[in-house]
């Protein structure tokens, strides 16, 4: 594989990218005692800091790999929202297509301590979006489609996607042979019909398929039952420490992981969606884009908290 003369097709690539925007907030410390309140630890806490996940993180690897990357969700009339959006111009990644609700923007925040996550605790909403808030998503998903290389959809199950999107995104997608790719959770599985890659983790692929994966034959059998079922062209099952499999329709492609260390797969996901999309609109084959995003995966779970990849340290990896 050219992996250069890919790498270098990926800059000025554009992606829209369609899902649940998530403000993830680190708090970092150390700890060196137990309460004695009750048997936990207790953290003193050094520093603070805030980064773009969910859909905003897969843009900020879109543009970090050198593509450009525009987004759309949703989030509330608050402060958390608001920093989501400052930070999502700050790297350079437009905002037309944010909408704002009543509920509140969703907020991951986790504890670190010596590079170890400690708790996590969720603050969101995930009701579905419906009325004029969607109508006016669908609207605004149809009037820029045609501008774009390609579509990812970033599904955190938070309330912005939903089978009715998926179906209009999908169906205008395809009258301009726009490839799209899914980031699914588990109990949306139904909604991804006709796009055309799924990338789920085992768990996923196991779940969304209805067969428990415990080798490489039920893995096969779950990865063949996904592309038939969904009528998908690819599904690329990600398997941690196993590496990747990638399923196509006339073949079945398994890649080692290159990952030399892992210290955190915060994000992780985010990076495969954005790196194999990015690939993929920028001329790689299915199976060359999948060696992409192994390459960036690889990249970020050497890093603790959310990270993205960058085109030098993909020609590092592969070098």
């Amino acid at each position: 594989m050219d992996y250069k003369r890919i790498i270098k097709s990926l800059k000025g690539k554009k992606i829209l990218v369609i899902g649940d925007l998530i403000l993830d907030h680190y708090i970092w410390g150390r700890v060196d005692r137990i309460s004695p309140e009750a048997p936990v630890p207790i953290v003193e806490v050094s520093r603070e800091s805030s980064h773009l996940g969910g859909a905003a993180n897969v843009a900020r690897n879109i543009v970090s790999l050198g593509g450009e990357a525009s987004v759309i969700g949703i989030i509330g009339l608050d402060r958390a929202g608001e920093r989501l959006v400052s930070m999502l111009e700050t790297e350079g990644i437009p905002c037309g297509g944010i909408f704002e609700t009543g509920r509140p923007t969703t907020i991951k925040t986790r504890v670190i301590a010596h590079n170890q996550q400690v708790v996590r605790f969720d603050r969101e909403d995930s009701s579905y979006v419906e009325g004029k808030v969607f109508k006016g998503i669908g609207d605004y998903v149809v009037s820029v489609l045609g501008g774009f290389d390609a579509v990812v959809i970033s599904d955190y199950k938070k309330g912005m996607i939903t089978g009715e999107l998926v179906e209009l995104i999908a169906r205008y997608a395809q009258k301009r042979h726009l490839f799209v790719a899914v980031d699914p959770k588990v109990g949306h599985f139904d909604f991804y019909r006709g796009v055309s890659l799924i990338t789920p983790n085992l768990t996923e692929a196991s779940r969304g398929s209805g067969i428990d994966i415990t080798d490489d034959s039920t893995l096969r059998k779950a990865g063949r039952k996904l592309l038939r079922d969904l009528r998908l062209d690819a599904v690329l099952v990600t398997r941690g420490e196993d590496g990747m499999s990638l399923f196509m329709r006339d073949r079945a492609v398994h890649i080692p992981t290159v990952a030399q260390k892992v210290f955190d797969v915060t994000g992780a996901g985010d990076t495969v969606i954005a790196a194999f999309t990015l690939a993929h609109a920028a001329g790689a084959s299915m199976e060359e884009a999948a060696e992409i995003s192994n390459h960036a995966a690889g990249v970020v779970v050497g890093e603790v908290g959310t990270a993205v990849a960058t085109p030098d340290q993909i020609s590092r990896s592969f070098r």
